[in-house]
């Protein structure tokens, strides 16, 4: 077995040493950086290339959303997992913009953390609905000049407008949320009417570039 090979970043000593330890249990994980700040864990992505970023939100100088920039900017598409202890809907907002494949709060069971990376390194993505949720409504409301009266989508036409953008079909996204094609479709019209949207392509680019997928 090839293990996932991971840096972490945490500006607290005890934290750091910990996510360490803890992961050195697992046969599939291999942390090959520890990092106390951002820049440190910008050199260390870019001596080891690794397969997931594990990083803090909050650090001083350059925290987690700032990483996440400056891997933008280089074009480097490195699969990061963004820790916190509380996020704000604006830093979920910022980060799902940047691209961020992971979003786990530090309140959440170190076992979750481990699915995450799993998860993220194999390229899907883990966003904590706890911390998303609010987010994930504010980025799918409408709110475009003109149009404040319009209705917000509802947290299932929410997941169904992700999937859309994720490249899943009606049949794919029935299947995940138990429901039939036909539903899918009906709730697809209903979408398509509170974004004035015309159709699936539209509504993938429109939650893609919300920063959903």
């Amino acid at each position: 077995m090839v293990p996932i090979r991971i840096v972490i970043a945490d500006d607290h000593p005890v934290v750091l040493r910990g996510l360490a330890e803890f992961f050195a249990d697992e046969a599939d994980l291999e942390v090959v950086a520890e990092c106390a700040d951002g820049e440190s864990a910008l050199e260390a992505v870019a001596r080891h290339q690794p397969d997931v970023l594990v990083i803090d939100l909050d650090m001083p100088s350059v925290g987690g959303i700032d990483v996440l920039r400056h891997l933008r900017e280089a074009g480097n598409s490195m699969p990061t997992v963004l820790l916190a202890g509380e996020i704000s809907d604006e830093d979920v907002v910022e980060a799902m913009r940047l691209g961020v494949r992971g979003v786990v709060l530090k309140t959440m069971s170190g076992a979750l953390l481990v699915q995450c990376i799993r998860k993220v390194a194999a390229g899907s993505t883990w966003l904590e609905k706890e911390a998303v949720g609010r987010a994930m409504t504010r980025l799918l409301q409408n709110r475009e000049p003109g149009e404040a009266g319009r209705s917000t989508l509802t947290p299932r036409e929410i997941d169904i407008a992700r999937m859309v953008a994720l490249g899943l079909n009606n049949r794919e996204v029935g299947a995940k949320l138990f429901i039939t094609e036909g539903t899918v479709k009906t709730h697809l019209h209903t979408i398509y009417e509170k974004l004035a949207l015309k159709g699936r392509v539209q509504l993938a680019n429109y939650a893609k570039e919300k920063g959903l997928a």
